[in-house]
This record gives C-alpha cells, sequence and structure tokens, in this order.
C-alpha cells in the first residue's frame, strides 16, 4: 500500500512479523521510530546528501527488493535474529542474548576450549559481547558466527560461520562435544561456505587453527582448504580456500 504524507513518499510492506514502512522522508521517519514502527529510509537524489545520523537502515532500488529481503529488514528493525541456511540435520540462526547461558554450557567442556578462547569469565560481559556484536557485525555486514541448532530436538549445539577480516573473511566454527564426531561439522561448514557463494559473494576465506587441532586440520583439507604457510603472533597456522570464481568454485565444491 502507498500513500501520500506532506507530499512524501511512504509505503506500508506486510510480513510476517508485522508492517515494515520505507519512507524518503527523514522527519516522518524520525517521528515514526519514536511511535515505534518499524521504518527504513528510501535514498533518493533528493535526499542523499541530508543528515542520515541517528538512521539504523536505508535502502536504495527498492523495486529489486524482493520479499524474503522486506522479511530481514523488519526483523532486523524489530531485533529479531535472521534464520540463515538449513541442512539435512540443522539449522543456522543468528546469535541472541537469550542464548549466552547455552554458550556457556558448552563451552565448559575442555575438549572445546583446548584450542580456541574461551568465553569471559564474567556473564554480563559476555552478554554485552554478544548484544554488540548482532548490532555491530550482523547489523553492518548482515554475516557472521551463528549459532546452530539441530533441528529434530531445537537443540542449540555449536556455532559456526565466517567473520570480517581485512583480506577477506574467516571461517569459524565450534561443535558441542557430545556432537562430535558425527559429521556435523563437514555439513555445516559445507553449507556456510556455499552460502558466502551464493549471498555474500566470492571472498578469499582462510581459518586460522593451533597446529595441535588435528581434527580441525583434517577437516579443513577436506573442504578444500590449503595452507597458505603463514602463522600469526599467537602459533595459528592459516589455512586458505583457493580459487575464486564460477571456475574455482567448481574445482573445489565439485
Amino acid at each position: 500500500m502507498e500513500k501520500d504524507w506532506k507530499g512524501t513518499m511512504l509505503k506500508e510492506i506486510a510480513t510476517d512479523y508485522g508492517i515494515l514502512f520505507l519512507t524518503d522522508e527523514i522527519e516522518l521517519l524520525r517521528e515514526m521510530e519514536k511511535r515505534g514502527e518499524k521504518v527504513a529510509l528510501v535514498v533518493t537524489d533528493a535526499n542523499r546528501d541530508m543528515d542520515f545520523s541517528g538512521i539504523s537502515y536505508a535502502v536504495e532500488k527498492t523495486e529489486e527488493l524482493e520479499q524474503e529481503d522486506f522479511e530481514r529488514l523488519y526483523r532486523r528493525l524489530a531485533g529479531l535474529p535472521w534464520d540463515i541456511l538449513e541442512t539435512s540435520r540443522c539449522r543456522l540462526r543468528e546469535m541472541t542474548v537469550a542464548d549466552v547461558d547455552r554458550l556457556y554450557e558448552i563451552y565448559e567442556d575442555a575438549s572445546v576450549t583446548k584450542f580456541m578462547e574461551d568465553l569471559y569469565e564474567d556473564r554480563e560481559k559476555e552478554r554485552k559481547y554478544v548484544e554488540d556484536y548482532c548490532k555491530y557485525i550482523y547489523g553492518f555486514y548482515g554475516y557472521g558466527i551463528w549459532i546452530i541448532e539441530e533441528k529434530s530436538s531445537g537443540e542449540i549445539i555449536g556455532r559456526a560461520g565466517v567473520e570480517p577480516r581485512e583480506e577477506g573473511v574467516e571461517l569459524g566454527y565450534v561443535i558441542a562435544d557430545a556432537w562430535q564426531h558425527r559429521g556435523i561439522a563437514f555439513e555445516v561448514c559445507s553449507a556456510v561456505l556455499k552460502y558466502i557463494r551464493k549471498d555474500i559473494g566470492w571472498e578469499k576465506v582462510i581459518c586460522r587453527v593451533h597446529p595441535g587441532n588435528k581434527a580441525s586440520i583434517g577437516l579443513l583439507y577436506k573442504l578444500g582448504f590449503c595452507r597458505s604457510g603463514k602463522v600469526d603472533g599467537e602459533g595459528m597456522m592459516e589455512f586458505e580456500l583457493p580459487g575464486s570464481g564460477e571456475e574455482g568454485q567448481k574445482k573445489i565444491h565439485g
């Protein structure tokens, strides 16, 4: 539905979660936000040089956006996690602060933290970290490290995803001890790499691994990674997924 407000454009788009509003009028947007409406700015030639400070999201070329884009935009404005992808056994979605307690349960196991950084000792610091991560990493990049849920039970069994780095993105994952040795890491990481190509666009993908983490090294080789020869200041070996573009993707994933 489209209507006028003082001669400006205002669009109402129905989503599964509520009404999303789009407007090119900055003052109207700020008024609607105060009322708790979910509204994003439409950037036009007339307003692109104006002050956008405090505006959460702006879009261009709305005619090129699909319903899924509007659904995700509403969820972002409402603080609802995005559903990212599914595999045969798992579902990946964005983290929320409510997941923190379950993450502490997973990280309590020594096999999980042996080769990776632990969570904050203070849970409130971890909750603040996750809150900021959702706002600044998901909110800005649209991707990051996601929660893994086992489909049949809905249980959180780990995390996986990619994070932005200067040279591309870095793959990371952790699987709860009770769910290891079932091929889940390969299943999930393979899906993450496909998602990177399809929805994010091909970038250089790296992964840093402790030399003693033989299981992860074996997984990276199985995923098609190769040693880059680099070692960081913490002694972590860098692996790189070779190839780019359509031919490189075919070579790596058949």
